[in-house]
């Protein structure tokens, strides 16, 4: 099988998540009525105003947790690791305006400060990463870039940064790895008993209505008021609908422990959900996008990545096996070379007649060929879907692609239809519950350490 099918998801757009969060977060002075005032339980009074300047500790550039020291070099070292990174994924400039930098620095220092407070849980547990454990992953984010760690290292200066800015947000991550194999992991125990009654549920809600959904948690507390968060959400959103990936906001914005999977809840029944997720996921269609919803301490934002019904056969599970045509258009060609290649190209592929036929039309018409033989019809976009669904083998969809990158169709060569929506295994079950439950645990305790933590801004 060849590797190199053509990419059906967006492109990365981890600054626009940067620029979404910061921009327009300026706290202002203001009065709040009871009605407009959210649900706390906080005994707030009717009449809310606030005096003298906001947030008046908290926009500082350093801070000292639990006695150890983050400095301005950290926090612009993660800034230029964080934006440089972004660059070399995204291949565009960054140019972060005046006004928001600040806003970024928070940001990145509200980072830090997590990857503190775990370091030292876990050293307070007798658990040490070594030096020689984090050199391991240094080497294995080179090598995602493409990079030796040293050719690495001299990447990360070059932006401004440096290999311990990095090491530092790697250890805070395998120090709160190992603490929760050693604190949460053991005490987290699913019976077969309960793995079972779960499948029994499974089977009594055949046919009911199963989501597929991703969510992006931001919370509220001392060093972002509702406001901004509010303000903040809007903009991811807006971001999101103009095509920056749901999944980068929420790896690198998320206060939720799914932030490692890109917010991913995975699928789930409505039931199981808080009453404010429930009504607004109920609203989605597949690829839209709610929020923000006020939730108990901060407000979500969830996006509707699929929807399907319990253990009922889906079409869009057929295994597909497709024979892609496509054609690149060279650099700075005109609108009517373009328009003229592209309809030699669908004259093209009306002429195949079944798969045999590919190779001998893509080398007269200079079109590179690529096959891909397990892929689901559920992994294509919507658009996509529906047109190969509707094919017998050996026809081909129609042209499609990017006026400027070049076009592609595919060829339907081979479909195997779902025969049965099969019920997970017990084991699966039991496996998926306790990563459920790892992850509210490891949520708690970090909001725990939050709240524990002397942190003194200066």
């Amino acid at each position: 099988m060849v590797s190199n099918l053509v990419r059906l998801s967006r492109p990365a757009a981890r600054i626009a998540a940067l620029m979404a969060t910061v921009a327009g977060a300026t706290l202002t002075a203001q009065t709040m009525t009871d009605a407009q005032a959210p649900s706390t339980g906080l005994n707030l009074p009717q009449n809310l105003q606030i005096f003298g300047k906001a947030d008046p500790n908290v926009r500082k550039p350093t801070a000292i947790v639990n006695g150890a020291v983050l400095t301005g070099t950290d926090v612009d070292q993660r800034m230029a690791m964080t934006i440089g990174l972004s660059e070399l994924q995204n291949g565009r400039k960054v140019n972060l305006p005046a006004d928001q930098v600040d806003q970024v620095k928070l940001q990145m220092l509200r980072e830090l400060v997590d990857d503190t407070l775990k370091v030292q849980e876990a050293k307070a547990n007798d658990i040490s990463i070594t030096p020689a454990q984090i050199d391991q992953s240094y080497v294995r984010v080179a090598r995602n870039f493409g990079k030796s760690p040293e050719e690495f290292t001299k990447l990360l200066r070059s932006m401004g940064s440096s290999d311990r800015a990095l090491k530092r947000q790697l250890e805070g991550d395998l120090a709160w790895n190992r603490l929760l194999s050693k604190k949460v992991t053991p005490q987290v125990n699913v019976s077969e008993e309960e793995a079972k009654a779960q499948i029994d549920r499974l089977r009594a809600a055949k046919g009911t209505e199963e989501y597929h959904l991703a969510e992006i948690y931001l919370r509220v507390d001392a060093s972002r008021s509702a406001e901004e968060v509010v303000e903040a959400s809007r903009k991811m959103i807006e971001q999101m609908r103009g095509g920056a990936p749901f999944e980068y906001f929420a790896r690198n914005f998320s206060d939720a422990t799914t932030k490692g999977v890109g917010g991913d809840l995975d699928w789930v029944r409505l039931d199981v959900l808080p009453r404010e997720l429930q009504t607004a996921a109920a609203g989605l269609n597949v690829g839209q996008i709610a929020g923000p919803i006020e939730v108990p301490g901060g407000y979500s934002i969830l996006y509707l990545v699929d929807k399907r019904q319990v253990l009922t056969v889906d079409p869009r599970d057929a295994k597909l096996a497709l024979r892609q045509l496509s054609v690149k258009f060279p650099a700075g060609i005109t609108e009517a070379q373009a328009n003229q290649r592209g309809a030699a190209f669908a004259t093209a592929i009306k002429q195949i007649k079944g798969c045999g036929g590919v190779a001998k039309v893509a080398e007269e018409i200079g079109a590179e060929v690529v096959d891909n033989d397990a892929i689901s019809a559920r992994q294509l976009p919507p658009a996509l879907q529906d047109v190969i669904l509707k094919l017998q083998i050996g026809e081909s969809t129609p042209m499609f692609g990017d006026p400027k990158e070049g076009v592609r169709a595919f060829v339907l060569c081979g479909r195997d239809d779902p025969k049965d929506a099969n019920l997970p295994t017990t084991e699966q079950v039991q496996a998926k519950l306790e990563d459920q439950r790892v992850n509210l645990r490891a949520q708690r305790m970090l909001r725990d350490l939050r709240r524990d933590a002397v942190v003194e801004y200066r």
